[in-house]
């Protein structure tokens, strides 16, 4: 009898440690259970307390403005195309459409610097993309030439989430730049009449 409890004793710590075992080697295989809000929150203090104050500024300024700064790159980027094809009537309404989402551009979370810099510029891009909604396609392509300097000197302080190409042409007005989202040069100056005329000066990421 005594022998048989031993047994029973035995069997039963086996059982508990082959358990035990199982499972530790169980959760080997398990995903980490998610971060907690708190864990994440408390994570995200953390890293921005080891980040100087600016970077950390700027991380927040960007995550508000990307999209209105990239809706302004948008339109702009329809309009060369409409002026690639030679699409007056297309040039016209995006260039009230580019006037419009220029507007509507919030400044208010840049510095000060940055903040009189954009000012200047949106009201100088707004003024030309109004003067490319009511004018004919030769006076459009003049009108675009001053257009995209101002967007690029915007994208020089707001940054864009893609990789842009600023491209030239010798030719054009004494020579004349723009921004595209290809290296291919499809030239919105002269359209079907030299439409490959130029090359990519630098590469804007």
């Amino acid at each position: 009898m005594k022998m048989m409890k031993q047994n029973v004793m035995i069997a039963g710590l086996a059982l508990v440690l082959l358990s035990a075992t199982a499972c530790k080697d169980g959760n080997k295989n398990e995903p980490a259970a998610p971060m907690s809000n708190e864990m994440h929150q408390e994570s995200m203090d953390d890293m921005m307390d080891d980040k100087p104050m600016n970077e950390v500024d700027e991380m927040a300024m960007n995550n508000g403005q990307d999209a209105k700064a990239e809706a302004i790159l948008t339109d702009y980027f329809k309009l060369k195309d409409a002026l690639v094809a030679d699409d007056n009537a297309k040039a016209k309404e995006l260039g009230a459409s580019l006037a419009t989402t220029l507007g509507k551009l919030d400044i208010s979370e840049y510095t000060d610097t940055q903040q009189s810099d954009l000012k200047d510029i949106v009201e100088d891009a707004v003024e030309h993309a109004e003067h490319i909604s009511e004018s004919d396609i030769a006076h459009q392509r003049e009108h675009f030439k001053v257009l995209s300097k101002d967007v690029t000197d915007m994208v020089a302080i707001t940054g864009t989430e893609n990789t842009l190409y600023q491209q030239f042409c010798p030719m054009y007005d004494g020579g004349s730049a723009w921004l595209s989202t290809s290296k291919d040069v499809k030239n919105p100056y002269y359209g079907s009449k030299m439409l490959t005329c130029g090359k990519v000066q630098k590469e804007i990421n």
